[in-house]
């Protein structure tokens, strides 16, 4: 097997990415789903956060408060340090999480198996602030992979996707490592500024060297 990190700025499009990915036949660990799945009502991180946060951190319908969340942690008025509270929470939660998803999903591809396959298993860990964890994540990575585009494009994307203000989408990426961070640890860089057919030939190309280690 082989374990691969993907990461890159929000926005950039590392989600296009991890998509082509997984029609390549790659395993697929996303921790925005599993980050969405502890805070999801009855999640396991809603009720330390209540404690360390206060009540308004959740929402009407039981799951997390997004919005106020992410005015009390990234907004300009953030308290020093709310984000490094918030991350003590989730984080060994989201490992543990993504831990199980791996070995399930590599599980069942060998269950499925005949005999000895072709090629090797490859396993992406989709993590978008990888760079920032990447001394604390208790994983190893064979290769890292960074998704990267330039900053007024992520942000345009952000307003017209995710209806964020200028404003709001500039704390994101203030909040987030920096380009040269994320590609000081990884050994691919992928532009996501090219043409979609050239990036998805050098997404093919990567897999199909990878399923041959």
């Amino acid at each position: 097997m082989i374990r691969i990190g993907l990461t890159g700025g929000i926005a950039a499009g590392k989600s296009t990415v991890a998509a082509r990915m997984r029609e390549d036949g790659v395993l697929h660990v996303d921790y925005d789903a599993i980050a969405h799945a502890i805070t999801a009502r009855g999640g396991a991180a809603l009720a330390p956060i209540a404690r360390e946060f206060g009540d308004a951190a959740i929402a009407a319908d039981g799951s997390l408060n997004r919005a106020w969340m992410a005015e009390h942690v990234f907004g300009r008025d953030a308290e020093p340090g709310a984000r490094e509270r918030l991350d003590a929470i989730e984080h060994p939660l989201i490992y543990a999480e993504a831990r199980r998803r791996e070995h399930d999903a590599v599980a069942a591809v060998r269950n499925a198996a005949c005999g000895p396959g072709e090629h090797g298993i490859v396993v992406v860990h989709d993590v978008p602030l990888l760079a920032e964890v990447i001394g604390d994540i208790p994983f190893r990575f064979d290769h890292i992979v960074t998704v990267e585009a330039p900053a007024p494009t992520r942000i345009a994307r952000m307003a017209a996707t995710r209806g964020m203000t200028r404003e709001q989408a500039e704390a994101r990426i203030r909040c987030q490592s920096t380009r040269g961070q994320r590609e000081a640890i990884a050994d691919v860089i992928i532009d996501a500024t090219q043409p979609l057919e050239r990036m998805f030939e050098q997404v093919d190309r990567l897999v199909a060297e990878w399923k041959e280690q």
